[in-house]
C-alpha cells in the first residue's frame, strides 16, 4: 500500500486528485461498485455511484476528517422466491472512501433511478479568495527626514 498523504497536500482541487489517483495502478482497487467523478461547475463536482437494488436506508454517506466514505449494506435477505438460474445483479456490501481536497464540502446526496449522486463543492475561505491590492503613490510628495546634521 502506498502513502498518498503528500498527494492529498498538494492538490488544488478534487478534480486533480481524482486524475493523480486514476493514473495509479488499478489492479488493487476494488471495482464495486462502479462510479463517475463529474465536474459540473468551476467548483462544483459530483460522484455518481450505480447502486442498483439498494434503497436510501440501505446506504449511508458520512464525511469525517476530510475524507468521504459511501457505504453500502443490504437487509437481511427475505426468504427466496424462487432459484436463481443466474444472479448478474450484485448486492453485495462495499465501502467506498474518497479523500477530499481542502476546503471541499457535501452539499447533498440523492438516490434516482439506482444511481447515487454525491454533490459537493470547493468554496475558499474569504482569507484565501484572491484580492487586488490599491497602490498609493505618484502624485503625492516626497516626506522630509528630520535628523540632526553630520559634523
Amino acid at each position: 500500500m502506498y502513502d498518498l498523504s503528500p498527494l492529498y497536500r498538494s492538490t488544488v482541487g478534487f478534480d486533480r486528485l481524482a486524475h493523480m489517483l486514476g493514473e495509479l495502478s488499478n489492479a488493487e482497487a476494488p471495482s464495486y461498485p462502479p462510479y463517475n467523478i463529474e465536474l459540473i461547475g468551476e467548483n462544483e463536482y459530483r460522484i455518481t455511484m450505480a447502486v442498483a437494488g439498494f434503497s436510501p436506508e440501505d446506504l449511508n454517506v458520512e464525511v469525517k476528517e476530510g475524507t468521504l466514505t459511501i457505504a453500502g449494506k443490504k437487509a437481511e435477505k427475505a426468504e427466496m422466491q424462487g432459484q436463481f438460474l443466474h444472479q448478474g445483479i450484485a448486492a453485495r456490501s462495499f465501502e467506498r472512501r474518497f479523500k477530499l481536497a481542502d476546503h471541499v464540502e457535501v452539499s447533498g446526496a440523492d438516490l434516482q433511478n439506482g444511481l447515487l449522486h454525491v454533490s459537493l463543492k470547493r468554496e475558499l475561505p474569504e482569507a484565501m479568495k484572491p484580492r487586488t491590492i490599491t497602490i498609493n503613490g505618484g502624485a503625492s510628495k516626497p516626506k522630509a527626514i528630520e535628523g540632526k546634521k553630520a559634523a
